[in-house]
């Protein structure tokens, strides 16, 4: 299980005409957020990628660099960026699954067709959203076992004012006994 201020998977993926994206060379001032996404396939990742692409330029203000990624191949992250109008936002593909689940992401079997009609990957992640400091440990994290209800980027945006004001550590790290 993966707690806060533990360092991060290692983490390596082709981006979308950026090269390769590679968590270890990644340098924010303060933050990388990672937004794992299920794919193409999914209508609610992409309103969710939506308004992570709404909110990259306030991100991007507090010191953090943003990405999306999913297991998708180049054409299918390509039509869902094209979908999120991205223009901000980072886009990653080829996740493996091996290493989704080195990041602690749920895997779905495929249920075939979803309701816009794009026919879900063999065996896909679901989301995931995280916050990785600059020397790679994990801030924060939430796993979903389901596309539904994840958390809110503005609301996020507002508590890394709080964190950085505050200087506020992660929580959650205590793996001893209880």
């Amino acid at each position: 299980m993966l707690t806060p201020r533990q360092k991060a998977p290692d983490l390596s993926v082709e981006t979308l005409g950026l090269g390769r994206f590679d968590l270890a060379d990644e340098a924010p001032q303060r933050f990388t957020l990672i937004c794992f996404y299920r794919g193409l396939h999914c209508p609610i990742c992409a309103n969710y990628l939506k308004e992570l692409e709404r909110h990259t330029p306030a991100f991007a203000e507090r010191g953090v660099t943003t990405i999306a990624i999913s297991s998708d191949n180049a054409e299918r992250a390509r039509s869902m960026a094209e979908k999120v109008g991205a223009s901000e936002l980072r886009f990653g593909y080829g996740l493996s699954l091996a290493t989704a689940r080195e990041w602690g992401l749920y895997i779905s079997a495929s249920r075939g067709k979803t309701s816009i009609g794009i026919e879900e990957p063999a065996l896909f992640s679901e989301p995931g959203v995280f916050l990785i400091r600059p020397d790679k440990t994990i801030y924060y994290l939430s796993v979903q076992s389901m596309p539904f209800v994840r958390p809110n980027f503005g609301e996020m945006v507002q508590a890394l004012d709080f964190v950085i004001k505050n200087d506020y550590p992660a929580r959650g790290e205590f793996t001893g006994a209880v």
